[in-house]
């Protein structure tokens, strides 16, 4: 099982520190949260400086904010820049306030995210955009575009996986975890998909002193202040190696393929940490 690096939201200018010790360490791949009203960077425009050579992941990047062509043309340009190595992970998000700033229903998020997808396959494919519009460039590594994984809970969420993608992404707890990874399974051979799901999980994770802990449990608890379920999550922030390690090995007993483990604290030693932790 593969093992990601969660990158912390809180200062853009920290994330470079973050990249280069996590290209020098055991991490399969970097992945980076996504929302417009909120101090977090854009995934896409910090994935792109962060580039080295472990894979890209957008965890998850939300499709129905954004235009569907500029999206298609910044997805394939930074899949060809870094040779392949990004997965786009995508859900339709749940805040009022960022649908508001971009200036889309809320509403129908599920439905522009479905016609999305379909656009955007065709545009990768090199078809004009539209009867009276050329093909939109640079074309991706391949013609379907990057691999894509798709996180959410409900069951036209998971459907998803099975119709447009290649895995599933969880952010939520082991425990919670079985069914939903049994749905997405079950979808997947009832489309006739071959082979299986990628399964991606991700544990919130903070390692060193109390200053760090108490740093991610504050930036975690006011990212999911908007939920009713931001003190459960700050709570299960595992902040030894002990419980970090059985976190991983809950997730592997369910047969994930990789576990990201989300830092909310900005000190970058947590890398060193980690790697050691995993190594």
């Amino acid at each position: 099982m593969h093992i990601g690096l969660g990158l912390p939201i809180a200062d853009p200018a920290v994330l470079l520190d973050w990249a280069h010790r996590a290209d020098a360490g055991p991490f399969s791949t970097l992945g980076l949260l996504d929302r417009l009203v909120y101090g977090n960077p854009e995934p896409l425009v910090a994935l792109s400086v962060l580039a080295g050579r472990i894979n890209l992941q957008t965890e998850v990047l939300l499709a129905p904010l954004r235009d569907t062509a500029l999206l298609a043309k910044q997805v394939a340009t930074l899949d060809r820049m870094s040779g392949g190595r990004l997965v786009l992970g995508l859900g339709v998000g749940g805040r009022a306030d960022d649908h508001l700033a971009a200036g889309v229903d809320l509403h129908t998020r599920g439905r522009r995210m479905d016609e999305q997808l379909a656009q955007l396959r065709r545009v990768w494919a090199g078809e004009p955009f539209g009867d009276d519009c050329g093909p939109i460039g640079p074309a991706p590594l391949h013609r379907s575009g990057p691999p894509i994984l798709f996180g959410g809970f409900r069951p036209v969420a998971l459907a998803r996986v099975a119709r447009w993608g290649d895995g599933f992404l969880s952010a939520v707890p082991a425990h919670w975890c079985e069914g939903l990874f049994d749905s997405v399974r079950r979808s997947w051979r009832e489309h006739g998909r071959q082979g299986q799901p990628r399964i991606v999980a991700q544990v919130n994770v903070a390692l060193g002193p109390q200053s760090v802990v108490d740093e991610a449990r504050a930036a975690i608890g006011a990212y999911y202040a908007f939920t009713d379920w931001a003190e459960r999550t700050v709570s299960g922030v595992r902040t030894t190696p002990d419980e970090i390690r059985a976190a991983i090995r809950q997730f592997a007993d369910l047969g994930a393929d990789e576990v990201m483990l989300y830092c909310y604290g900005t000190d970058p030693d947590q890398v060193d940490r980690l790697a050691d932790l995993v190594g």
